[in-house]
């Protein structure tokens, strides 16, 4: 899904650049261009931004030995 429409970022760029250590919007807008024109998917991008980073302590958290 687009969550950037005007520099055609996904949301799947968004979970890439997470994997790489985006944490913030501002580090978006620097490697994808999100939110630098028209700023509409700003909170859109933050929360996509949020999930990625969840899953990642998720899958953290599963693969961490128990004990």
């Amino acid at each position: 899904m687009y969550v950037c429409v005007c520099m055609a970022v996904t949301e799947e760029q968004i979970h890439e650049a997470a994997r790489r250590g985006a944490r913030t919007l501002k580090d978006l807008q620097r490697d994808l261009g999100v939110a630098s024109e028209c700023g509409t998917c700003a909170a859109a991008a933050r929360q996509c931004l949020k999930d990625a980073q969840e899953m990642r302590q998720k899958a953290a958290r599963a693969k961490r030995p128990v004990g």
